[in-house]
């Protein structure tokens, strides 16, 4: 089955997603031995397990596209994905999924996920906003203090409206308040629960 997107939107979240990836990927070359272990503004996870979360869900795209179920594949994603080598698993998840993507209609197909059936293009979507927030937490964790950039925040800030409760998911802080005026960054880190002021050094 497809859920036809109107024009333009195959190659804007195919756009956005290698985008998300490539920044994820320029993380994690900087990822000494020693802040593997760092904590991160997920509170509950550090570097390695937020970067292992990521890859896990990356790795199902090509999977979900392809017409497996979660129950057909089960336990396959759980615990850790990425062994020796993080990198290169980041990588070859990002790699496979944006390989199924690319096929003609594939982001109109209808994937089933553990919480229901959507259309892969609007699942890329999800990703690509969750991966933009989590790649600001992981730019935390090491150090880095930059902006996102304006047109990926927008883009996360726009899927992740379209969410009636994130926090609700047990996979976001409760949101909060922005003064008038905050630019996409500020509003997004607010909708998911995010410290801008966050440091490893203030826990």
């Amino acid at each position: 089955m497809e859920c036809p997107h109107p024009s333009g939107f195959h190659a804007e979240v195919r756009a956005h997603y290698a985008a998300a990836g490539a920044e994820v990927a320029r993380l994690l070359r900087s990822v000494p031995e020693d802040l593997w272990t760092a904590p991160t503004p997920c509170r509950d996870w550090d570097v390695r397990a937020l970067v292992n979360h990521l890859a896990a869900q990356h790795l199902w795209v090509c999977q979900a596209i392809a017409g497996y179920t979660p129950e057909q594949l089960g336990h396959r994603f759980e615990g850790d994905v990425l062994g020796r080598n993080p990198l290169g698993v980041w990588a070859m998840a990002v790699r496979s999924a944006q390989r199924a993507l690319d096929r003609p209609g594939a982001p109109d197909l209808l994937v089933h996920l553990t919480y229901g059936v959507r259309d892969a293009g609007g699942y890329a979507r999800e990703l690509v906003a969750e991966t933009v927030v989590h790649g600001w937490d992981l730019s935390r964790a090491l150090g880095e203090h930059g902006r996102l950039p304006p047109g990926s925040a927008r883009y996360a800030l726009a899927e992740f409206r379209g969410y009636r409760d994130l926090a609700g998911t047990g996979r976001f802080d409760p949101p909060f308040a922005t003064p008038p005026g905050a630019d996409a960054e500020d509003q997004l880190l607010a909708l998911t629960g995010r410290d801008p002021a966050w440091s490893a050094d203030r826990i």
